[in-house]
This record gives C-alpha cells, sequence and structure tokens, in this order.
C-alpha cells in the first residue's frame, strides 16, 4: 500500500533507470509494477503469452549482487519468437508447442548482462508474415488504444503491452514492418536497426533462408530516448563477444547528440499505397516544423515501389514458390489470415500462369524463380539499393522524413491488404535503419475526408483499404525516420528532433 505504483509507472526509462541505480527506488517496487500493469494490459488486450517465472530469482540475485548495468532492474517484454532459455518460441504454430528453447538468445544474454530483467513474452501472428496478431494458441491481441483495431504485428503483443503502459521495455524483430506497424498503431517509439547491428542468434524466423529482405531485432518504447538507452545497453562488448558476426561498433554518442542542422529529404506519397489523409498530414505537419527549427527539407521522388514490392520483396522471400513456408503449416489447423497466400502458393504452374492475366504482378512473386533468376534477383536489389544511394548522395541528404502507414487497421483487414506493407518494406529490401514516431491523431476532417479515398489503382485492395482505416478519430499516426546503413545513431537523433518539435 505504501507503494505508489503510479509515479513508478509514470517515469521515462532513462530516469526510472538512473532511479534504480542510484537505489532512490526498489528493485522489487519497481518489478510487481510493471508486473502489476502487465497483468491489467492482458487482461484487456491479451497480449502476453508467458510470464517468466525465473524474473523473480533474477531480481532477488540483482539486489543482492549490486552488479550495475545500463539497465540494471528494468523489467523487459519480449516477443514469443525471441529465445529465452526453458520457454518456448511458438510462432503461433502448434507443433512448437512444449519445444522450450535450450539457451537464451544473444540478445536476451546481453539485456541480463546488463541488469534487465525479461519478465513476460509476447504474442504474435502465426508464422510472423502478417501485421495483424493472431494465432489459434493464444487467440487475437487487440490494440489497446481502441479494441476493434488491430496492435499490428507481427511484434503485436509487444505493441499492445508497451502501447498500454504494461512494460517500458519491448524487444521485437522486422522483416517488413513488423516493429514499426505496432509502434505506429499503438502510438509507441520503435527502431528498425540495419540488419546485422543486433545479434539475431537464438531468433525464430518466419521465413528461414531467404536473403532479398533484411530481418533485423530491435526496441520499442514510449519515447526516443528509452529506445537510444536500450540500443546503448546492447552495443556493448557483450553483443560483440557473444556473436562475433556482429560488427563491433558501439553507440556514437557524439552523431546522437548532435545539434546540428538537418539536410532531410522526404516524400508523402510511394505512389503505390495512396496514404490515408492523416498519413498525408503528418508527414506535411512534421516537415513544416522542421523547417521553421532550422532544418533543410529536400523532395525526394521515389520509383517503382511496385516493382521492388512485387519482385524483390514478395519475389525474393517466396522465390522457392512459397514451397517452404507452406511446409510450416503442415499438421496445424487453420491458416490464420493467410488463405489467399495458400491458394496462390499450392497452385498448379497453369492456373498462376491464368491468374498472372488478372493480377500479374502478385502472382508472378509467389511463382517458382530457377537458380539463374534467384541471381538475377539479388543483382537488381544491390542495383536498386545503389541508385537509391546515389540519389540520396546527389541530394547531399543526412536522413530522410517517410510516411508510415496509419491509422491502426480494424482487426483481420492486414490479412487481406498484405501489399499495403510498401511503405516499411521497401526499407527492409534497402537495409537502412528507420524508425517509427508518433506526431499526431486522427481528426474529425481527416475521417471525413476519408470518404473520397479511392487509392492508385482503385481496385479491391484499394477499397479494402479505405475500409480499414475507418473510425479511427483519436488514433495515433506516426512518421517514419530513414537514415543510411549503419548510421542508427543518426536516425535516432532525427527521430529525437522529431518528437521534440
Amino acid at each position: 500500500p505504501s507503494v505508489n505504483v503510479v509515479s513508478i509507472l509514470s517515469l521515462p526509462l532513462p530516469e526510472l533507470s538512473k532511479k534504480l541505480r542510484d537505489g532512490s527506488l526498489p528493485l522489487d517496487h519497481v518489478f510487481y509494477a510493471y508486473v502489476g500493469k502487465a497483468l491489467q494490459i492482458t487482461t484487456e488486450t491479451n497480449c502476453i503469452t508467458e510470464y517468466l517465472q525465473e524474473s523473480e530469482a533474477q531480481l532477488r540475485k540483482a539486489k543482492l549482487s549490486g552488479k550495475q548495468g545500463l539497465l540494471y532492474g528494468v523489467p523487459v517484454s519480449i516477443k514469443d519468437s525471441i529465445d529465452c532459455q526453458g520457454h518456448d518460441s511458438t510462432m503461433g504454430f502448434i507443433k512448437y508447442l512444449n519445444k522450450p528453447a535450450a539457451e537464451d538468445s544473444v540478445v536476451v544474454q546481453v539485456l541480463r548482462r546488463q541488469g534487465a530483467i525479461p519478465f513476460v513474452k509476447t504474442n504474435v501472428p502465426q508464422s510472423l508474415i502478417s501485421y495483424d496478431c493472431k494465432n489459434l494458441i493464444f487467440g487475437q491481441t487487440r490494440n489497446p488504444l481502441l479494441y476493434t483495431k488491430t496492435p499490428g504485428g507481427s511484434s503485436g503483443g509487444e505493441g499492445a503491452l508497451v502501447g498500454g503502459g504494461g512494460s517500458i521495455l519491448g524487444i521485437g524483430t522486422d522483416v517488413g514492418g513488423s516493429l514499426r506497424f505496432p509502434a505506429a498503431f499503438c502510438g509507441i517509439c520503435a527502431l528498425k536497426p540495419t540488419g546485422n547491428r543486433l545479434s539475431k542468434r537464438g531468433i525464430m524466423s518466419g521465413i528461414v533462408g531467404q536473403k532479398a529482405v533484411a530481418a533485423a531485432v530491435g526496441p520499442m518504447a514510449k519515447d526516443v530516448e528509452s529506445v537510444a538507452l536500450c540500443l546503448r545497453a546492447l552495443l556493448s562488448e557483450d553483443m560483440f563477444s557473444l556473436d562475433s558476426t556482429v560488427p563491433p561498433l558501439p553507440f556514437n554518442e557524439e552523431v546522437y547528440s548532435s545539434t546540428q542542422p538537418l539536410r532531410i529529404g522526404y516524400y508523402e506519397t510511394d505512389f503505390f499505397t495512396m496514404p490515408s489523409p492523416a498519413m498525408r498530414r503528418a508527414v506535411r505537419e512534421t516537415k513544416q516544423l522542421l523547417e521553421e527549427a532550422g532544418h533543410t527539407l529536400v523532395p525526394f521522388e521515389l520509383t517503382n515501389v511496385d516493382h521492388v514490392i512485387f519482385n524483390f520483396c514478395i519475389g525474393g522471400m517466396f522465390a522457392d514458390g512459397g514451397t517452404s513456408f507452406v511446409k510450416k503449416f503442415n499438421g496445424e489447423m487453420e491458416k490464420v489470415g493467410m488463405g489467399l497466400f495458400f491458394s496462390l502458393a499450392k497452385s498448379p504452374h497453369w492456373l498462376k500462369t491464368l491468374l498472372s492475366w488478372i493480377a500479374k504482378p502478385f502472382v508472378r512473386s509467389i511463382s517458382f524463380y530457377t537458380v539463374d533468376e534467384v541471381w538475377s534477383l539479388h543483382h537488381e536489389i544491390e542495383d536498386f539499393c545503389h541508385q537509391f544511394i546515389a540519389q540520396w548522395k546527389k541530394l547531399n541528404l543526412d536522413v530522410m522524413l517517410c510516411p508510415m502507414l496509419g491509422p491502426a487497421l480494424g482487426i483481420g483487414y492486414p490479412g487481406k491488404l498484405s501489399v499495403a506493407v510498401s511503405y516499411t518494406m521497401l526499407y527492409n529490401a534497402l537495409d537502412f535503419p528507420a524508425g517509427v514516431v508518433p506526431v499526431t491523431m486522427v481528426t474529425d476532417e481527416d475521417e471525413e475526408e476519408l470518404k473520397g479515398y479511392k487509392g492508385y489503382y482503385q481496385d479491391w485492395w484499394d477499397r479494402t483499404l479505405a475500409k480499414a482505416f475507418h473510425g479511427s478519430v483519436g488514433m495515433p499516426v506516426a512518421v517514419q525516420c530513414v537514415a543510411l546503413p549503419w548510421q542508427e545513431e543518426l536516425c535516432l537523433r532525427f527521430m529525437k528532433e522529431v518528437e521534440t518539435l
């Protein structure tokens, strides 16, 4: 009764961690404040899959040892697909139940060495290849801000828990927007680093072996400073010694704390997925504030995004015609939200040929690629990346301001709208660091303007997306902040600038 839980839960991570390290806040007060809040949020949203009982023993050990890392005593939530010793990483598949991980993933090992206390694992969509959050084991996770909306995915449980205040720091993964969707939909911040900036050892993958689209592991929190503190803690000697494939690049404080004016590229649309009125307004208002603060904003024109999404992203991920991915579902009772994809992946070649006349790029992208075609695809991706960087350098840009899909879609819609990942997946294909910062909320005017939403193709997908956006007044809308590969600190510095403004 004497513990002021509300004041503990209101502290931002840098302040909380400082109070834990200097002893002005007892570890168990903080731990049980978050356990209680997490229980409340998962009762409302169904976001937690498992309580890590050993966290209580770790808490007692931390109090006795007095050994302090940057995240000493901080309770951290972990996405289902990230291995924690003695616990399942199911990816929403029944077949992976009761198959506990033999050891912690490298990221979890480093968190523990930095004093953090992983205390829960969180829900994901079946297979991870979705930006909704539902499976047959744990069911549907809901958005903590509006229960009829999805929290996003695949790190959807993390988004719901952190967004609802039940965790101060979450760790998720991203192969097409899986950190950024939940952050944007639930009104928090997240960073998708360059694919190999943080170790992926001990992390389950939805699609094994594909190299076309770079997966990444990254932090989610209420504010940018908290995300930066997590990255600072993870980019330690422990990370580099536990996984020698990770380049030994410690956190660059000088870049992050710089106040030099930035030269910022921006665009309002990718000309593939038409932005909602709130998305477009979010970019425009952020651009204006950045200009007023003394930064230079330069228009950047995207081209051929449809080609990138269908050929590089979907084609590269499913270059075997989706065969290995479909095999993962053998023995599962249901393929949650994957109906269209499964129908196409299992179709005979003659039917795909026929269907390709109706929806050519999508059908072709999940056809079987020959070895020569795969090599050609990789060369194309490399060429596209070099061309993109050349355009970036020609404009002398530091960072890029981009739209982020939003507001949160209604539950069930992401399964029908796989092509709407265009704004996020582009930066997995390029392997650029990309962060999300909430900047505004949907207004009545946005909702009214949405009635005229037609989309660029005016097809079934565009009509469905218009329906999915509706009923979102008061929901958060974010922007993406992007930097060149390995420049996470510059990306975070830009995110901090946007958040402050």
